[in-house]
């Protein structure tokens, strides 16, 4: 069986957790508990190891979601999770700024392992407060002359959202491991 394994990462409340929820098939598989830091001003609940979720495509192709935890105590498991990784997906929450250094900070650790595709996927955009994605790709280091990964706008609650999402990931893991296609497509 062919297996893709997308991970889905980014800062505490970008909707990692909703994001796998919403496209997968089955039951997802978490590890979240009671947040007992500051992410409890966020959220009840947060993940400490990862999500699992799996869409199946036929008999012999599987796509294998994992969510990485939001807090860089847990960074040993975002280790982990991005070796194996075909392609990944980072959710910033466009209406969070104070959040967008580190939301560099996990694509910088995730580049630093991994030469997998990466998507950048906007969340929180019907936010009053919510940033546009040109300038949260700026504040995530994608100036002048440095060409930013693709970016989509991503709903975590909606089925088509996130397939969009998928589909762009995979699109991208395609693009680079296709001798037709340039590398350029997907960053």
């Amino acid at each position: 069986m062919e297996i893709m394994r997308l991970v889905v990462t980014g800062p505490v409340g970008a909707g990692k957790s909703t994001f796998i929820r919403t496209i997968s098939e089955i039951e997802v598989v978490d590890t979240d508990r009671r947040a007992t830091d500051e992410t409890a001003d966020l959220k009840q609940q947060t993940t400490v190891a990862f999500d699992f979720g799996r869409l199946q495509f036929g008999p012999n192709a599987a796509l294998h979601l994992y969510g990485t935890p939001g807090q860089s105590r847990f960074d040993f498991m975002w280790d982990i999770l991005i070796r194996k990784a075909h392609a990944y997906i980072v959710l910033v929450a466009a209406h969070r700024p104070h959040e967008f250094r580190y939301a560099r900070r996990i694509l910088n650790f995730m580049r630093q392992r991994s030469n997998a595709p990466v998507v950048l996927g906007f969340t929180h955009m019907d936010m009053e407060n919510a940033w546009s994605a040109k300038n949260i790709t700026l504040a995530l280091g994608y100036v002048k002359g440095v060409q930013a990964p693709p970016t989509v706008i991503v709903n975590p609650t909606e089925s088509q959202s996130t397939a969009q999402a998928v589909l762009t990931l995979a699109q991208c893991y395609l693009a680079q491991n296709s001798a037709n296609q340039t590398a350029e497509i997907c960053g």
